[in-house]
């Protein structure tokens, strides 16, 4: 993906765009990674989901500042780490939560690094597993999503639309309103049955 992609200014088109491409890591000489196949928008300083709400900034979410095109990663109740696209200028702490993946490449890797004995959709349908299965943690917050750690790919996939469904964020009900904003999306093939993880 060219850096461009990711300064596109609306985070809900790209969250949904996102459907079908593919994000990799290499880590220790060991690839893995697979089709994104769930995230979640997360847009600016108005949006009372977002880490970045009223304008707040802090150590933790500075990264969503950055011009968009690098990795915003967060720990989730002091053990999940998240994968976040920054996207939008510098400036617009604009996001999309990874939420799923279908694994493609590495995948006994992914088996070992999760402390699973079989290879399943369930590997990777939640962000928490997302991190896990493809090494991620905080060492790579900030890191571009065009590196040689890091980055994701269009491989020319084309998702229909009757296949992507959309649906409120999780976990987001501190938000009010802002909580039931259709902002998630997902493959219908691959998520169906996995709202709320």
């Amino acid at each position: 993906m060219t850096p461009e992609y990711f300064l596109n200014d609306n985070v809900v088109f790209l969250a949904k765009d996102l459907l079908g491409k593919y994000v990799f890591t290499m880590i220790d000489g060991q690839l893995a990674g697979g089709m994104i196949s769930e995230t979640e928008a997360y847009c600016g300083t108005n949006d009372r989901a977002s880490h970045a709400f009223g304008g707040r900034r802090t150590k933790r979410n500075e990264m969503m500042y950055a011009r968009g095109g690098v990795a915003y990663i967060y720990l989730c109740y002091g053990m999940h780490h998240m994968l976040n696209f920054v996207t939008n200028g510098q400036g617009t702490p604009d996001a999309v939560l990874i939420r799923g993946i279908i694994p493609t490449h590495g995948e006994e890797l992914m088996l070992r690094r999760t402390g699973k004995t079989q290879g399943s959709l369930a590997l990777t349908d939640g962000p928490g597993k997302v991190c896990k299965a493809l090494g991620i943690n905080m060492q790579l917050n900030g890191v571009s999503l065009n590196s040689d750690i890091l980055w994701v790919e269009d491989r020319g996939v084309v998702i229909p639309s009757n296949q992507i469904a959309a649906g409120p964020r999780i976990g987001v009900d501190y938000a009010g309103e802002d909580a039931k904003l259709p902002w998630r999306f997902f493959l219908q093939n691959a998520n169906e049955n996995k709202c709320g993880r």
